[in-house]
């Protein structure tokens, strides 16, 4: 039977989320149901599968939908855009919200069946949100009560786990999807022609230019290396990225691409891919990385890696905020790594089996 699903997401214009929710609207789409993203801000980078509707929810330049100030006007400006589109085409059988401004919104609007999907910790986010000041701790704090006697998804069995015992927030209901994976389609694309790529060995960290990411400790790693293999970044905020690698005194080390649309030609290109952040939710890179067979280090960070760097995989997690370990272990790596050929959580990632779990919702 043919279902409605609405998708409510803050924008299109990069990082995890966005692409995990592509990959599974676009296997709605397969499935033959009819699917709609909301779009919270009038942005969108990625590139759009058939069969699928966007929605802007609101108008180019409207920012900061979840402030004190503007909460409200921006409940009642998506309630209406919902209403009206229910109108035209039905009414929705599904919800899906995603990140923390959406979120806000979302759990305000009084739409059913909603499901908000927590793609990283929410403690070691809020940690980290401590340490910016006591006003982004507030603004976050606030995004997570709202998520209080609502159904959720997590996208790891780390995070499930930690609201539970944690007991932070009270959910309605709580299970663990693994994220989606179209992986045939991620070997395709990784075939594509990119003249950009460097065509000298290096080593890749995809992800934006955040503290949680922790490129200082990949930058000091670097350094520590036997190897003088070089650094690509893909990456959102380029001008970041260079003046911190001018800061930990590596510029010379690394190439900075800025934000790729197909980032798997590079990936697959790479002699391995590393992640280095201080906390995670299921790192989607880590697993586009094995699809392709490009081999990866990370951080034993919460959580995510080691649900997916398991048997011989694991002896390549490190602690985190260890650049010292960190360069030991990209070294070994370099030289001798696994059989890629078995990897267990691809089984589990495959985009039609998530998206039927997610169906059954």
């Amino acid at each position: 039977m043919k279902k409605k699903i609405a998708i409510a997401i803050d924008s299109l214009t990069g990082g995890g989320a966005e692409k995990v929710m592509l990959t599974l609207a676009s296997d709605f789409a397969k499935l033959g149901h009819d699917v709609h993203i909301l779009i919270m801000l009038n942005e969108c980078l990625h590139e759009i599968p058939e069969g699928i509707t966007l929605h802007y929810c609101f108008t180019s330049g409207e920012n900061k939908l979840d402030s004190l100030t503007k909460l409200n006007s921006s409940v009642i400006k998506l309630k209406d855009k919902i209403h009206s589109l229910e109108e035209k085409n039905g009414k929705f059988d599904l919800f899906l919200s995603n990140l923390d401004m959406t979120n806000m919104l979302m759990t305000r609007v009084n739409v059913s069946p909603l499901y908000c999907v927590i793609h990283s910790t929410i403690e070691e986010s809020l940690k980290r949100q401590m340490q910016l000041g006591p006003l982004a701790y507030f603004r976050m704090l606030r995004a997570v009560k709202c998520l209080d006697g609502q159904n959720l998804i997590t996208v790891s069995k780390g995070i499930e786990t930690e609201i539970l015992t944690k007991k932070r927030i009270r959910p309605k209901s709580i299970t663990t999807i693994y994220n989606p994976f179209d992986l045939n389609n991620i070997v395709e694309k990784s075939k594509e022609i990119n003249k950009e790529i460097p065509s000298e060995d290096y080593i890749i960290h995809v992800g934006r230019f955040a503290k949680s990411k922790r490129h200082d400790i990949l930058f000091k790693s670097l350094k520590l290396m036997n190897n003088n293999i070089k650094l690509v970044l893909l990456c959102k905020n380029r001008k970041k990225a260079i003046k911190s690698a001018k800061k930990y005194g590596v510029i010379d080390r690394v190439i900075i691409p800025g934000f790729q649309k197909n980032p798997y030609p590079w990936i697959n290109k790479a002699k391995l891919l590393v992640l280095s952040s201080d906390y995670e939710g299921l790192p989607t890179v880590l697993i586009e990385s094995l699809t392709v067979n490009t081999p990866v280090v990370s951080t034993d960070c919460n959580y995510g890696p080691n649900e997916i760097m398991t048997g011989e995989l694991a002896e390549f997690l490190v602690p985190i905020r260890d650049p010292d370990h960190l360069a030991h272990t990209i070294d070994k790596a370099i030289n001798c790594y696994p059989n890629l050929d078995n990897i267990d959580i691809l089984d589990k990632v495959v985009s039609s089996t998530v998206a039927k779990q997610y169906l059954k919702l």
